[in-house]
């Protein structure tokens, strides 16, 4: 796990310090070593995490003659194949890392290579022949890709801290960015919260000749559900699953496991058999889940290591947090997700985890949606509409009113993902600064098109793949780990997981019973029921107390009545959000730390300019 950085046709002096600059600031991802590579049009950069080959794997690396030079970041579990039909094809390999695979597969498949990968990462290959650069993204977006093109000069990096080094970058802050983000709580568009400066999407590559980028789609994700019995399902997911976490263990040095009271870390770890497990909770009972890890981890017989994470510890962390998200980022999770990273990277430089499994299999709750609306999705939808209407106009509120009005709307409608903060009129009336921002609909729009053929609950696994996945819940796994130079893996997200998830019936994902179900029933042979059978939580965290506590209502009131919360927001607006929250009125919490934590980011990012995340 590593990081790189770099540029093409700059014309600017000091180019070594530069890429000096840009590498140190993503030392972070890469403490055991750095290399670079210089010529007439390019300079790049990296920065190394060692996993394998830990003497000879140090980059850039080089084809046997030197015309093409590689830095990447990720993992290759399938790399061993690849290299012995590299080698029979007359392939000479200096090092036995899974990173000497791509640049000699590019030499021999171009970019074909991608079809023959399985795993996650983030690369650039130059040819200094041709003068051309050619990069790529994983399937699923596990790994970041940043980049910058203005006239001919392209910057790129793993992180945007080290795109910002560039003296040719400006720092300007990109309002439709964040009008977007109070709906979704996190960077959605492809541009992101800096102008000017582009995420690559996931399972795209890149060609960059002559000033010139053309971005290309290589692989997409489909569900094909085939007819098969439910004990059939439950067998391959198994199989798979266990293949996949032992690929996934491959290393020359020492890796761990996250473990949560949730069945899909609990299933990654109990049939991982390594030697350590790591949690985290806090002291209320109701946001603690170390008893249960606990529990697990004296079943499975791998010692457990846990911290209390204290309120004051939380909040004190929020500006390093943000600072190491590039973006801001409302899930309050990610900064859980920081010390529990924090704590196995005292132990072990790499941990598998459960991501992907709730997209993959059908695990949120709120895919159950559809079943528990069937019978009222028979009424006319005119009929629907118009009770609507008329609840909608009721000053109060009152159970099933949420109800009805979700249920006068189609799935493409209702649905944008997991993370639904603000809508497209409250954030126009919330914001002071006006922007061209597309209505969130907008963006799931091509998303569903995709999928017209599909029933709902698969239309909302789609939609989350290609939304929430990748835009939260694998940027805060990245980000978070490389903070602490931990490394992250994510057995479920495995392209051959995939394709057996994508077979799944929809009625063994998710039915009356229980979400995932037959991927939980494949987790219970590996453990107790109760883990098995438990209710999601999520990553639970107590911010909605603590809002409404002294200490940090003031911290969150003083925040929103500033200097900059007044530049882009009505202030009275948030603070009788805030109040509301506090009196009891509402559950405005998300929404608070949505706005709290793009206030908290800024501050970072725009007015303290000497801010050090260490």
């Amino acid at each position: 796990m590593c990081g790189f950085c770099g540029f093409v046709n700059s014309t600017i002096e000091n180019k070594d310090l530069i890429l000096k600059n840009m590498m140190d600031s993503i030392a972070h991802r890469g403490p055991d070593s750095s290399g670079e590579y210089s010529d007439n049009t390019i300079n790049m950069g990296f920065r190394r995490l060692s996993f394998l080959d830990l003497e000879a794997g140090a980059q850039p690396l080089y084809n046997e003659d030197g015309r093409y030079a590689l830095t990447f970041n990720g993992e290759i579990y399938n790399y061993q194949e690849i290299r012995e039909r590299l080698i029979e094809a007359g392939h000479v390999f200096k090092t036995h890392t899974d990173s000497e695979v791509l640049i000699h597969g590019y030499e021999e498949y171009g970019k074909e290579l991608l079809s023959y990968l399985r795993g996650m990462f983030a690369f650039v290959i130059w040819d200094n022949q041709e003068k051309t650069l050619f990069g790529a993204r994983d399937f699923f977006g596990i790994k970041p890709f940043y980049y910058t093109l203005n006239n001919d000069e392209f910057i790129y990096a793993s992180e945007i801290k080290a795109i910002l080094q560039h003296p040719n970058v400006k720092r300007e802050l990109n309002e439709e960015a964040l009008e977007t983000y109070l709906t979704f709580q996190y960077s959605a568009l492809p541009e992101t919260f800096f102008k000017g400066i582009f995420k690559l999407p996931p399972a795209h590559y890149f060609e960059l000749k002559d000033g010139k980028m053309e971005i290309t789609r290589y692989w997409e994700p489909h569900f094909n559900e085939r007819e098969g019995s439910l004990e059939e399902y439950v067998d391959l997911i198994d199989k798979q699953m266990k293949e996949s976490i032992e690929a996934h263990k491959i290393s020359d040095v020492e890796v761990g496991s996250f473990l949560s009271s949730g069945v899909d870390s609990s299933y990654v770890a109990s049939c991982f058999g390594g030697d350590h497990t790591f949690t985290v909770g806090f002291a209320n009972e109701k946001y603690n889940e170390i008893s249960y890890a606990e529990d697990l981890s004296k079943e499975i017989n791998i010692p457990n290591t846990n911290k209390v994470i204290t309120p004051e510890e939380y909040w004190g962390v929020l500006p390093k947090v943000q600072y190491f998200m590039d973006e801001p980022l409302a899930d309050p999770s990610c900064v859980a997700l920081y010390f529990v990273c924090q704590i196995a990277s005292q132990t072990v430089k790499g941990v598998l985890s459960g991501e992907g499994a709730d997209e993959f299999f059908g695990g949120y709750n709120i895919y159950k949606e559809p079943l528990d609306s069937a019978r009222y999705h028979k009424l006319p939808k005119s009929l629907r509409k118009a009770l609507a209407s008329i609840v909608q106009a009721l000053p109060f509120s009152f159970k099933g009113k949420n109800f009805i009005i979700r249920g006068s709307k189609d799935i493409e409608e209702r649905f944008l993902g997991n993370a639904y903060m603000f809508s497209a009129t409250e954030r126009k009336k919330l914001l002071k600064v006006h922007t061209n921002a597309p209505d969130p609909f907008e963006f799931v729009k091509p998303i569903y098109n995709k999928v017209q053929d599909k029933d709902d609950i698969t239309k909302m696994q789609y939609v989350d793949m290609h939304m929430w996945l990748a835009g939260d819940i694998l940027l805060k796994a990245d980000k978070m780990s490389m903070a602490n130079s931990l490394e992250v893996r994510v057995p479920f997200l495995d392209r051959k997981v995939f394709e057996v998830a994508s077979k799944v019936p929809t009625k063994y994902r998710v039915n009356k019973e229980n979400t995932k179900y037959a991927m939980r029933l494949a987790a219970k042979r590996n453990l107790p029921p109760a883990v098995a059978n438990k209710k999601k939580l999520g990553f639970p965290v107590p911010i909605r107390v603590w809002l409404k506590e002294d200490k940090y209502y003031n911290i969150v009131k003083d925040a929103f009545t500033s200097t900059t919360a007044n530049k882009y927001f009505h202030s009275e607006m948030l603070v009788k959000l805030l109040d509301d929250h506090r009196a009891d009125k509402a559950d405005n919490s998300r929404k608070i730390w949505t706005i709290f934590m793009f206030l908290t980011w800024y501050k970072v990012y725009f007015e303290d300019s000497d801010f050090k995340a260490c």
